[in-house]
């Protein structure tokens, strides 16, 4: 049995950055950029009033100034003249500064009297000029790797970047296994339960930027374990629920090392988990997950999740944790490293009292993983423990 951290390590050894391809920006939110791309022109790429207002040629102003205003600029159609002393003109934000004008009269300061305006009152001290590339400017880049955000397809599409080059997403094939399970929807006998696994993995991988193939239940015989094995070709990981055990019905390592399996390593110090298996079968990694749904849903997010990341070439390893005081006391943990469903409000964190690997309803209603190492001494109330964000 080793230790988390050393299945991890073995884990990411498993994937490696998939290659690049190119997707509309219309297509790139979540996508993982995979090479630095530039901007093609200044942004703004003219300056621009910031205000609505009135364009002078002096930044000194001062009450009960005059101009007479000459024509009038609004985004997208540039007043073509120029501004002179005495001059001023009709400007709205985002307007092209017209030739000649240093400066913006915001409206409020303004009287106007048919084309004469007369400014008035304290005048706001501010120019109200968007200089041109202000924000960026040609060649500036957008670092890789980086899952892109809306704000970062909007900061695309204004350096005019019509193709993104983002990392292929991993696809990740799953099967649960098991006489016991049906598919939702269906009427289970009185002795089998509702496949519940695979759909909420499925979701954590999509939301991780995978592809995603649910296929069928295995039963638990060599000849549907072997059938369910091979509708996962193409993957590039493989991901099993259940059968990873050591009971008389737990065949997942023997059908699998019949096709090919490379096992890395079976069994894990932690809980909930322990049955955990990884390998290789070819150029397809492959994950053993445990039965229990809470185990396999906490070893996703501990193993494959970095995994995922390896894959699309971001930063891989532990998941990112944070400490924050015990609002509730804690017992003494035992020699295996603990993965506690908690609940994280108001900047303290309370375990729930219910713990059993089966309880769904309870990691439902969590937001966070208590991580408790291997003998840790009980803990009072404000004590700070490690704390994984869900």
């Amino acid at each position: 049995m080793i230790s988390v951290s050393e299945a991890l390590a073995a884990v990411l050894e498993l994937g490696a950055p998939l290659d690049m391809e190119m997707v509309p920006l219309a297509d790139a939110d979540g996508r993982v950029l995979a090479q630095n791309v530039a901007a093609t022109r200044d942004q703004p790429p003219f300056s621009a009033s910031a205000m609505d207002g009135y364009a002078i040629s002096s930044i000194e102003a001062a009450e009960g100034d005059r101009f007479t205003v000459i024509g009038e600029a609004a985004a997208g159609h540039r007043f073509e003249g120029s501004v002179s002393d005495g001059d001023a003109v009709r400007i709205f934000t985002g307007a092209p500064l017209p030739k000649g004008a240093a400066r913006v009269i915001i409206q409020e300061d303004v009287t106007r009297k048919g084309d004469e305006i007369i400014l008035q009152g304290s005048l706001d001290a501010g120019l109200h000029i968007r200089p041109s590339g202000g924000d960026f400017t040609i060649g500036t880049e957008m670092q890789a790797p980086r899952r892109l955000a809306p704000s970062d397809v909007a900061l695309l599409a204004s350096m005019n970047i019509a193709n993104v080059p983002v990392r292929r997403k991993p696809i990740v094939a799953i099967i649960a296994t098991g006489d016991e399970l049906v598919v939702a929807g269906e009427t289970p006998r009185d002795d089998q339960i509702i496949a519940s696994n695979a759909l909420g993995l499925a979701a954590m991988f999509r939301n991780a930027g995978a592809t995603v193939r649910v296929l069928p239940i295995a039963k638990d015989s060599p000849s549907s374990l072997e059938m369910a094995l091979q509708l996962s070709d193409g993957a590039d990981l493989l991901v099993t629920i259940g059968g990873a055990s050591v009971g008389d019905h737990d065949i997942v390592a023997q059908v699998a090392g019949s096709m090919g399996l490379e096992r890395e390593f079976y069994k894990v110090a932690m809980r909930p988990g322990k049955p955990l298996m990884a390998g290789r079968i070819g150029d397809m990694a492959m994950v053993g997950l445990p039965g229990n749904p809470v185990s396999s849903m906490v070893c996703g997010e501990v193993f494959i999740r970095p995994l995922l990341d390896r894959y699309l070439g971001l930063e891989a390893g532990p998941r990112a944790r944070q400490s924050y005081p015990l609002a509730t006391p804690l017992g003494a943990n035992a020699e295996r490293e603990h993965y506690m469903r908690a609940r994280l409000e108001h900047g303290k964190v309370t375990v729930f009292d219910r713990q059993d690997s089966s309880l769904l309803s309870v990691l439902s209603h969590a937001n966070a993983l208590i991580v408790r190492p291997p003998n840790d001494p009980n803990r009072k109330i404000g004590a700070l423990v490690e704390v994984i964000a869900l």
